[in-house]
């Protein structure tokens, strides 16, 4: 798929979004490619959100650009909408994120929103999870405690180097995985020691997919 073809799909999802923000709230906000025609969207409708919530430094800074205020989750008691993409989707509505390595705050922000609203373009849609590397945020001090964990596992774990989280800690993309049971995956290697967020989105899915595709947008 050539890049101008994949952002235009992604282009119909971020826009399909805007008739699911409630004029006037405070929303949620992710981070990456398809969040950035969100908040394109957005910064031609002036007033549409009062504020945002951002999951990344990376997001606020195109927020202040776009002029809409971000707000600290902590100020915020209702959250009524998270949009924000992902790096796999399936029909269940689990999903794999971090790719753009802001995975924490944007687990946060979702478990916070009412409602989770995911737009991505078709070629993110799959029938199993695991073909797109699965990134664990860990403290950086367990990243090789974690990565031996894992091993024993059968996955293969790989630094990503250079990589600092906005929280401070390190990435570890997990390759080698065919998620089968994404809930149970993510309870069991959250409970490793050293592991701050796995990058399944499956015991809180996403409510609603929004899907750009060559002839529309597909709706889950």
């Amino acid at each position: 798929m050539t890049p101008s073809v994949a952002d235009a799909k992604k282009r119909r999802a971020a826009e399909a979004a805007l008739v699911h923000i409630p004029a006037g709230s405070v929303l949620g906000v992710g981070t990456g490619s398809t969040v950035r025609f969100l908040i394109e969207a957005l910064a031609g409708r002036p007033g549409h959100v009062r504020a945002a919530v951002s999951s990344s430094n990376a997001t606020t800074a195109l927020l202040d650009a776009a002029g809409i205020a971000v707000l600290d989750l902590n100020d915020v008691a209702d959250l009524q909408l998270y949009v924000d993409g992902a790096d796999e989707a399936t029909r269940a509505r689990h999903l794999i994120k971090g790719g753009g390595g802001a995975l924490t705050r944007e687990k946060i922000i979702a478990a916070a929103a009412a409602r989770f609203l995911c737009i991505i373009d078709d070629s993110k849609l799959v029938g199993t999870l695991g073909a797109f590397p699965l990134p664990i945020e860990v403290i950086p001090m367990a990243r090789a405690l974690v990565t031996r964990r894992l091993e024993k596992r059968g996955a293969r774990p790989v630094w990503r180097k250079g990589c600092v989280t906005d929280n401070g800690n390190h990435i570890l993309d997990v390759h080698g995985l065919s998620i089968t049971d994404p809930q149970t995956l993510e309870s069991e290697l959250d409970s490793l020691a050293g592991v701050v967020t796995v990058g399944l989105f499956a015991r809180r899915p996403a409510d609603m997919l929004l899907v750009g595709t060559d002839q529309g947008t597909l709706t889950l």
